[in-house]
Parts: structure tokens; C-alpha cells; sequence
């Protein structure tokens, strides 16, 4: 089953889809992180795209490294493996339509039957009181968490910050059983960060998530040997080599790949190898709530360390809630989300909307 095109879609600026055609007319579906969407799309129609034509597609290992080898010198990270991941995640929904298997049970089946998630919020503008009581409104929709972004990304020790007025008034509200995660995105310099994270552990929050400047591993191990709080980091790291280092020099608590970031399904499974290996559990960076939630729940049952709460967007997305790209969404139900039983990812697109909204 050769290929014979790598389509790369862009949906209103909110969404980056890449479909891959083969000669046996059986197309996978795959998606890119749309932060720089119009780089992706570049990177995949004259690096990568030229790589894949008359290619195996069954031959996803080969390809994987094909792609992260020859145009090497756009990587190791960032653009290049955000526009594999898309293409990768593609390539095993065509391993599956063509098996007539899910994807989860190419990856060894279920490990539980279902992935529990927790709300993300990502507004920033609420006064502590505001988001108190949409958090609350979340546990009472069954969700198994609650994530508040609370602080300025990346000014370090900006002068605004309400992330302690902010969990402690979450905290009282929705009592203390109910996980709470605190997401600051590269906020604080070192001692400001040991201070916000023994503040944080006083309300019982369940992890700390990314204090500290992208990548500076030996910031993240002095924070280790300072604080109890679990600290979870991830979510700009793209390789399996990259997360070794996170773990063996940070010396974080927690994982958090991205399946349409880090390269695809191929390098998340060697990121969940590490995560085993090293024993850290696995909660992912799950902002998209369209083909990268699709693929990530197939990853969520099948991956052992996924063994948390799961991160699920609560924000507005037009695409899912407005004009629906897709006829079987998947949507969290009593704070669980199920993969679809259809082969490959099981997600069914509507080409008639797609081409509708497509901006390039």
C-alpha cells in the first residue's frame, strides 16, 4: 500500500489537519499543533511530503526516522516534529483501517477501558471567585479535576499573578478531596517557584505544572530537591531523548507529551517506555479537543503510565461546537472518554465542512 499524497489542511487558523492517500484508497487522518500553523504546513509540503511519495505505508518506524533524519537540520524539535506528529498519527490510522482495528489494540489493547479526564480551563481574565465556582460547576459534571492558567506566561515573576488567591479560592470551594492542577507556563524564576510550590502544597494541589523557563533541566532539579509538590513538565519537549533528560537531570514528577508535539504516536510510545522505565506517570499536554483528543485516547487505555486524570480543553473551539468537523465527536461522558471501536483512530470527518473551512 503505497502513498500517493500528503494533504495538509488548515481550518480557519484553529486547526491543522494532514491527510495521507494511498493507492489502495484507504486515507489516514492525522493532526498538527496549530501554534505556527503556515510553518507546519510549509515544513510538511517541501520537506517532508517529498519523502513519503511512493513510500510503504504500513512501514511507520522507517518512516518515522526518514522524516526526522533528513531534514534534520530543521529540528530536533518544535516545527519539524509537530509536522510529523500529524503525518505520523495519520499513518497508523491507515495501519488500522487496513488491519480493521482500532488503533489501541495495535498498541497492545486496553490497559484500563476508559481514560478519566479533568477540565483544563485556559481563560486567564476570571477573578479567583469566578473561576471557583466554573470549577465547581465541572466536578459537578463529573469531571476528575480542575486546571487553572494563572499567571503571565514566560514573565518571569511578573508582577500580576494570581495563582495562589486563585487555588485557594478553588480549593474552598469545591473542598479538599478534588483534584486541583496549577498551570503558571514558564512564570517564575528558581526562588519564586520555591515559594508559589510550597504555598501550593499548604492547599493540597496535585501538581505544579511548568514554573520554570522551557528546557532549563538543572532549574527543574534544584526545584526538585526543594519542594514536595509533584512538578509536571512536558508539554515542549519533543523527543523521547529530550524527555530522558527531563527526567534523569529535572528530575520531574509527572510526563506530559503531546501526541500532535512530540513526533506522533511512534515517539509517544517511547516516551511512555521511559515513563515505565523510570516510573513516572504520564498526565498529557491535551489542548485540542478534535483528532489529537482521538489520538490521545487511544494512547490513554493502552499506555499503563496514562494512569491520571488526562487533560480535556473546556474552552469554546468553533470547529466542535459551532460547525462540527467531524459526525462522531468525542466528548468526555460522566468525566470518562472512550476511543471509538472503529478501525484506526474511528474518527469520521465531514469533507463538506473541511473544505468549507479550510483557510489555505
Amino acid at each position: 500500500m503505497r502513498i500517493t499524497q500528503v494533504e495538509s489542511i488548515i481550518l480557519l487558523d484553529k486547526l491543522h489537519i494532514v491527510k495521507v492517500h494511498t493507492d489502495e484508497q484507504i486515507t489516514g487522518v492525522g493532526e498538527v499543533s496549530p501554534m505556527n500553523a503556515r510553518v507546519s504546513h510549509a515544513v510538511i509540503e517541501h520537506a517532508l511530503a517529498p519523502l513519503l511519495i511512493g513510500e510503504e505505508a504500513t512501514d511507520i518506524q522507517r518512516l518515522w526516522r526518514r522524516m526526522y533524519t533528513k531534514p534534520h537540520k530543521l529540528g530536533p524539535g518544535g516545527t519539524l516534529l509537530n509536522a510529523m506528529a500529524g503525518i505520523d498519527i495519520a499513518l497508523w490510522d491507515i495501519l488500522g483501517k487496513a488491519a480493521g482495528l482500532p488503533v489501541y489494540k495495535l498498541l497492545g489493547g486496553k490497559y484500563r477501558p476508559a481514560a478519566r479526564v479533568y477540565a483544563s480551563s485556559m481563560a486567564r481574565g476570571m477573578s479567583p471567585q469566578e473561576e471557583a465556582e466554573r470549577a465547581l460547576s465541572y466536578k459537578e459534571k463529573g469531571f476528575f479535576g480542575y486546571k487553572i492558567h494563572s499567571s503571565t506566561p514566560w514573565m518571569h515573576d511578573d508582577g500580576f499573578d494570581q495563582t495562589i488567591a486563585t487555588a485557594a479560592a478553588v480549593r474552598r470551594l469545591v473542598g479538599d478531596e478534588f483534584p486541583i492542577m496549577v498551570d503558571v507556563n514558564n512564570a517564575y524564576y528558581g526562588h519564586t517557584a520555591i515559594k508559589i510550590a510550597n504555598a501550593l502544597a499548604e492547599l493540597g494541589i496535585w501538581h505544579f505544572e511548568e514554573p520554570l523557563a522551557t528546557h532549563d533541566y538543572a532549574a527543574y532539579g534544584r526545584l526538585a530537591d526543594a519542594v514536595e509538590i509533584p512538578i509536571a513538565v512536558g508539554e515542549q519537549e519533543y523527543t523521547s531523548w529530550q524527555f530522558r533528560d527531563l527526567i534523569t537531570v529535572g528530575r520531574v514528577d509527572i510526563l506530559q507529551p503531546d501526541v500532535i508535539k512530540c513526533g506522533g504516536i511512534t515517539e509517544f510510545t517511547k516516551i511512555a517506555t521511559l515513563a515505565d522505565t523510570y516510573t513516572r506517570p504520564i498526565t498529557v499536554h491535551n489542548t485540542q479537543q478534535t483528532i489529537g483528543t482521538s489520538a490521545h485516547a487511544h494512547l490513554w487505555v493502552s499506555t499503563p503510565s496514562c494512569v491520571y486524570p488526562q487533560e480535556y480543553n473546556i474552552e469554546h473551539n468553533p470547529i466542535l461546537d459551532d460547525t462540527p468537523i467531524w459526525k462522531n465527536p468525542l466528548v468526555p461522558v460522566d468525566g470518562l472518554i472512550t476511543p471509538w471501536e472503529l478501525p484506526g483512530l474511528g474518527i469520521e470527518l465531514d469533507d463538506e465542512v473541511v473544505a468549507r473551512l479550510r483557510t489555505n
